[in-house]
């Protein structure tokens, strides 16, 4: 990408868009396009393509989605599945439309089913059940890796769809329930700490591991992939030539690799904020998947690696929390 290519930004309010906006004007980019909710109801086809046609981007990002942990995919389903298809299709198709050079789309790590092999590769896409709690949200980004797959196939457009792990960062939803866990255990010992509780409750066993990645890395590696060369990405778009018998999905996942159990993570939270308490578990609450880790194999052999730590992404988290809760 040239540094005045025209640039837009789907969701660049969010904790995965502000990230990828940071990083972009980080590397001298100024041609960035973005709207707000209020400018721009991306559910609203012909708001879509009006924007689209007018605008004309080089390369869009499309992180905005509707996004929430267990209790809000569960409290609020049809929501989940009807706004983010919704969503990804209009933007996915006014960018055919209007010529758009490459386009990355931001799925997620819960399109793998629920007791995939760990750690989960890219090619285990559609190989068994989802987990039953974000299943409407699961298939709606599974549709979106689908139709940009479609779209490459039948108008030779370049459309990546990328499966980041679990995110947490700058600007992040630190609603006390529908947040996922990270912001929300922040919110819940911070607010523990200065209440002075003598205990903080955790959804689950504890026993349940995951993958956590922060966000402005993943946004690092979002720009360096849409960044690389026709020959460079070959690797990825040649996998689903189904001329050639390739069924691939051009999907690359984007993590760290390596995951903690939730018990382990409510520890570690517990110290950055300062909580002196005791961690207690509702083992009546939902565990989720047992575990979920990808592979991130793939996005290593293009040469890109994470550089923060899960103890330093809190730290740093937890200070954007204090900023913006006083």
């Amino acid at each position: 990408m040239n540094l005045d290519a025209k640039i837009y930004i789907a969701g660049h309010s969010g904790l995965v868009g502000s990230a990828l906006k940071r990083n972009l004007i980080s590397k001298g980019f100024s041609n960035l396009v973005t709207r707000s909710h209020s400018e721009l109801d991306l559910t609203d086809q012909a708001a879509v393509e009006n924007f689209f046609s007018k605008e004309k981007p080089e390369y869009v990002f499309l992180a905005a989605a509707k996004v929430g942990g267990i209790h809000a995919n569960n409290e609020y389903p049809a929501d989940f599945i009807y706004d983010n298809l919704v969503i990804q299709s209009n933007v996915i198709h006014s960018s055919y439309n209007n010529g758009v050079s490459r386009l990355l789309f931001l799925g997620s790590s819960c399109i793998y089913p629920k007791m995939a092999p760990q750690p989960i590769k890219e090619e285990y896409l559609l190989t068994g059940p989802l987990e039953p709690t974000n299943r409407p949200y699961a298939l709606a980004k599974i549709a979106g890796i689908e139709m940009c797959w479609s779209y490459n196939r039948q108008y030779g457009t370049r459309y990546l769809s990328v499966m980041p792990t679990n995110l947490y960062g700058l600007g992040d939803n630190y609603h006390p329930i529908n947040s996922h866990v990270i912001p929300g255990l922040i919110n819940r010992f911070h607010n523990a700490k200065v209440s002075e509780c003598p205990s903080v409750t955790v959804w689950g066993t504890g026993k349940a591991r995951r993958e956590f990645m922060y966000s402005d890395d993943m946004a690092d590696a979002c720009v360096f992939l849409m960044g690389l060369s026709d020959l460079e990405t070959g690797s990825i778009f040649n996998t689903s030539d189904h001329k050639n018998g390739n069924t691939v999905a051009p999907v690359v996942n984007i993590g760290v690799g390596v995951d903690v159990s939730i018990r382990e993570l409510a520890v570690m939270i517990k110290a950055v904020v300062g909580f002196e308490g005791e961690v207690l578990f509702d083992e009546t609450k939902p565990d989720g998947p047992p575990r979920k880790c990808l592979d991130v194999n793939f996005l290593d052999s293009f040469g890109w690696k994470p550089v923060t730590s899960l103890e330093q992404g809190l730290c740093k988290a937890y200070q954007d929390y204090l900023k913006r809760s006083t």
